[in-house]
């Protein structure tokens, strides 16, 4: 299953133009808080996402952010599921997630792809040795699309829109109880590093596993 390639409109150089073109157009209070209340990303973060085709922003007041996400409902062996209870911030700070694993798809990007890189960088450390996508097997007519809106947590103030691809998924190799996990430089293979440094980024998920009530 494939999506449509989305045009990023990246239409700022940089993170200060991005940053000039949000401030009359969001709640002063909440853009003075992004990077600073913990749990909330930077405006260099949004302008990787947007630079990176990740995320696209309506020309609108306020702006709308668009984001596609694969959620992967990963089933354990005794039939419970796999959330990340919080992650640990390269500022500090805590964010709780309770959640499934879940990850911002790129353009273009088929499904099944999404969900292999997805369970590749956020759960490849405690797997080990060489990652083959064979260990994660999707759960036939598992599949199922949401759209859901509502102010983001990672950008207050700005209104969002989630376009959710979720799917269940056996993936092989993951400890029975509870684990963290550590990723790798988010936007590694950018030509923006020196942004990213400026970036807000996840050093460590912790993961454990829940009843299928609880997800």
């Amino acid at each position: 299953m494939s999506r449509k390639n989305r045009n990023p409109s990246h239409r700022f150089a940089t993170p200060q133009s991005l940053s000039d073109w949000l401030k009359p157009r969001l709640p002063s209070d909440s853009f003075a808080s992004w990077g600073v209340k913990p749990g909330t990303k930077n405006v260099h973060n949004l302008w990787l996402e947007l630079s990176e085709g990740e995320t696209s922003l309506a020309d609108t007041n306020p702006p709308i952010r668009t984001v596609e996400v694969v959620i992967v409902r990963i089933i354990g062996k005794d039939g419970r599921f796999l959330i990340e209870s919080h992650q640990e911030l390269s500022d500090g700070t805590v964010r709780n997630r309770c959640r499934p694993l879940s990850e911002k798809m790129k353009p273009g990007e088929t499904l099944d792809a999404a969900v292999v890189r997805a369970v590749r960088e956020e759960l490849g450390s405690i797997i080990g040795g060489f990652f083959d996508s064979g260990i994660v097997r999707v759960v036939p007519n598992s599949y199922a699309k949401n759209v859901e809106e509502r102010n983001s947590v990672s950008y207050p103030g700005l209104p969002a829109c989630y376009v959710l691809h979720s799917v269940d998924a056996w993936v092989d190799g993951l400890p029975d109880g509870e684990f963290w996990t550590e990723e790798g430089a988010e936007y590694e293979n950018s030509d923006e590093n020196k942004v990213a440094d400026e970036a807000v980024s996840c050093k460590k998920h912790y993961w454990k596993w829940v009843d299928s009530d609880s997800v």
